[in-house]
């Protein structure tokens, strides 16, 4: 039947009295009118019953320490999102749970899709380990004698004073070998997030190097004077001073922890050292801290990630809850037998096997290329079949580990008039014109930040770069 024909005929609409002729109306009182409505703060109770049995263990789990294995495609994010709309229901204070993730994006998306289930969400601390560190740096930096009106700079900002540092002690110039700035900088982010001397970061990565070590550490030293001197804070400072804040300030590290009654921590295998402590100091009170991720899925080891975290942490926690999460939502059953036979032969790692209640049975393919030019060609000729059997380019994509590993993708692209969109790669604030109006904005704020007036005066004509003085 025609669903328009289903539906009866509409009905003219006729205003209907609040009371019938014989009904008198009840004197109007604006105090009963108010009690009858719901509190301000009323929210729905949220429906359990849209989580398998593990997520719902997880999400009504109470007190202590718990840790979630989640397998690839296994509703880590919704796991998420429910327990915070699950503390929220059982009254917990929204500004005192702390949800700390990787990117910005994922925990504005875990709470915008909490606060579809409880509006409180929208106070809820949500946000990066880096900003969670400069939101406490700046209130209780006091502490460390860190004022609170410091500059965080970027990774170019920080290579740009290192280059500067190597000038002026005459380690760079023409006819030298010694290491750029990027790869000086590399040795010196490696050392804070392994928690390893300069040293050795350049023996596990540029062995070759290793010669240039003391060198590497003089510059160290005036790099970190630098930035004391002028205001200035990288990225790996703010989780160093975040963790120097609550080892050594008691005081500090307890008012922080009684703040944060709750702490969930999104990939937890991915965090670093530095990280891992960081989270073991702000559950330090009450030890209410769930951890998510997934011993399989460790992939930034180069970025100092070290999946022996999640390894440890009922090490750390003796009396933690672990909890895995297996069935998939995302992948069909042959996908997940070729993933679990790859897993089954680890080492170390979770004991865990993914299941599905979805159809499918194409079986993955692998292809071993030769090198980067023979896979750029390969993918290119299976996108040439894909459009050519009618599928749209919209429905095609290509996953990369780094952004730079598709350099020569898009050159064979390029050449089979293939168009596309690249997602990725620089960010608008790493851009040059961007980095030189932020530069006066910064000095509005910090007048002390030498970097920016640098940057600033060198747009100036006829006025260029000298040695640096300290």
């Amino acid at each position: 039947m025609n669903a328009r024909n289903s539906l009866s005929a509409p009905q003219p609409y006729v205003q209907q009295p609040f009371f019938s002729n014989h009904e008198e109306a009840p004197p109007f009182s604006l105090d009963d009118w108010l009690d009858s409505l719901p509190p301000l703060d009323f929210q729905p109770r949220i429906i359990l019953d849209a989580l398998n049995q593990p997520q719902r263990t997880a999400v009504t789990h109470g007190s202590g320490p718990v840790l979630v294995i989640a397998g690839a495609g296994t509703g880590k994010t919704r796991t998420l999102v429910y327990r915070v709309a699950w503390l929220l229901e059982q009254g917990i204070d929204p500004e005192s749970i702390l949800l700390l993730t990787f990117t910005r994006k994922a925990a504005q998306e875990m709470l915008d899709r909490a606060a579809q289930l409880s509006c409180q969400a929208c106070r809820v601390q949500g946000g990066t380990f880096h900003s969670a560190a400069n939101l406490l740096l700046r209130r209780h930096g006091h502490h460390l004698g860190i004022n609170s009106d410091f500059s965080i700079i970027d990774q170019s900002d920080a290579e740009g004073i290192i280059g500067l540092v190597a000038s002026s002690l005459w380690l760079s110039g023409s006819g030298r070998r010694f290491p750029g700035s990027r790869t000086v900088f590399g040795f010196i982010s490696s050392a804070v997030n392994k928690n390893c001397s300069i040293e050795d970061a350049i023996q596990r990565s540029h062995p070759h190097l290793v010669d240039f070590s003391n060198d590497c550490c003089l510059i160290l030293e005036h790099y970190t004077d630098f930035k004391t001197k002028h205001g200035l804070m990288d990225y790996d400072d703010l989780l160093l001073n975040l963790f120097q804040l609550l080892l050594n300030f008691p005081v500090a590290c307890r008012e922080i922890s009684s703040r944060f009654q709750h702490v969930l921590v999104d990939e937890y295998q991915d965090t670093n050292w530095l990280q891992s402590m960081i989270v073991k100091l702000l559950s330090s009170e009450h030890g209410n801290v769930m951890v998510v991720g997934d011993d399989a899925q460790s992939i930034y080891s180069f970025r100092g990630a070290d999946f022996q975290n999640i390894m440890s942490f009922p090490q750390y926690h003796p009396d933690c809850t672990i909890i895995k999460l297996e069935q998939n939502y995302r992948s069909t059953p042959p996908i997940l037998d070729f993933t679990n036979a790859i897993i089954s032969n680890f080492r170390e790692k979770y004991a865990k096997k993914l299941f599905t209640a979805l159809p499918g049975s194409i079986m993955p393919a692998l292809y071993a290329a030769s090198n980067e030019t023979d896979e750029a060609r390969f993918i290119t000729g299976k996108i040439k079949k894909l459009i050519s059997s009618g599928v749209s380019c919209s429905e095609i994509a290509v996953l990369f580990r780094a952004s730079h590993h598709a350099y020569k993708l898009e050159l064979e692209l390029a050449s089979a008039r293939i168009s596309f969109e690249k997602w990725g790669g620089m960010k608008l604030t790493e851009s040059a014109h961007v980095k030189d109006v932020l530069s006066i904005l910064r000095i509005l704020v910090n007048p002390h930040d030498r970097l920016s007036w640098h940057r600033l005066l060198l747009q100036i004509e006829k006025i260029g770069p000298i040695v640096f003085k300290f």
